[in-house]
C-alpha cells in the first residue's frame, strides 16, 4: 500500500483531501512503528525510471522507499521512534523503511547511491536514534545481524573449547601419572 500511496502522490501532485491524508499518514505511523531504521534521502534529480529502480533494488530486500509530503510524514512521525527525524523533513525527501535488520536499509541505500550520485543521504533514524550522513556510512559497514551472531556464539565456544581442552589434558595428564605410578609399583 505504501508504494501505492506514494506513486499517487508522485502522480497527482496536487491537493489531497483530508481523507487521502489521513490514510497516508495511518499507514506511514504503522510502517514506522514497526521500523528498525528509517533513511532519509534527497533524490533532486534523480528520474522516475532511477526511483523505479532504487524501490526494486530495495523491494528485493523487503524493504520500502517512498516519497511522501513533509508535513504528512512530519505527522506520521509523531509519536514513534521517527519522531529524533522531525526537523529533517526539508526539502525533496524519500524514506527508505527496514523492518527486519536496521543495518540492511542503510547498505542498500548506500550501494545505490554508489552507482548514482543524485541520490544523497539526509540521515538515519536507527533503533530510535537519529545519526548524521556520517554516522550513516559508519553503520554500513558493519558486518550483517547474522554474521554479528556467528561472531558472538564463536566467542562464547572459544572459553568452553578451551576449559574442555584444559580438563582433557588434566584427566590424560593424571591417567598416565596413573600408569607411571602402576608401572612403577610392578616393576618393584
Amino acid at each position: 500500500m505504501f508504494t501505492f500511496l506514494c506513486q499517487c502522490l508522485w502522480e497527482r501532485r496536487s491537493k489531497l483531501n483530508k481523507q487521502e491524508k489521513a490514510v497516508i499518514i495511518t499507514d506511514l505511523k504503522d510502517r514506522f512503528s514497526k521500523a528498525k531504521a528509517v533513511v532519509l534521502t534527497d533524490y533532486k534529480g534523480m528520474t522516475v525510471a532511477e526511483l523505479t529502480q532504487l524501490r526494486i533494488l530495495l523491494k528485493k530486500s523487503s524493504l520500502d522507499y517512498g516519497i511522501v509530503k513533509n508535513t504528512l510524514a512530519k505527522i506520521a512521525a509523531q509519536d514513534t521512534k521517527v519522531s529524533v527525524a522531525g526537523e529533517h523533513f526539508k526539502g525533496p525527501v524519500g524514506i527508505a523503511i527496514g523492518y527486519d535488520d536496521p543495518v540492511l536499509v542503510v547498505k542498500k541505500v548506500l550501494e545505490f547511491a554508489k552507482g548514482n550520485d543524485k541520490l544523497q543521504v539526509k540521515g538515519a533514524v536507527v533503533e530510535g536514534k537519529f545519526c548524521e550522513p556520517k554516522e550513516v556510512r559508519e553503520i554500513a559497514s558493519l558486518p550483517s545481524r547474522e554474521v554479528l551472531l556467528s561472531m558472538l556464539a564463536g566467542a562464547f565456544q572459544a572459553p568452553a573449547s578451551k576449559m574442555a581442552a584444559a580438563l582433557a589434558a588434566s584427566v590424560t595428564s593424571f591417567a598416565y601419572a596413573v600408569e607411571a605410578l602402576n608401572n612403577k609399583k610392578n616393576n618393584s
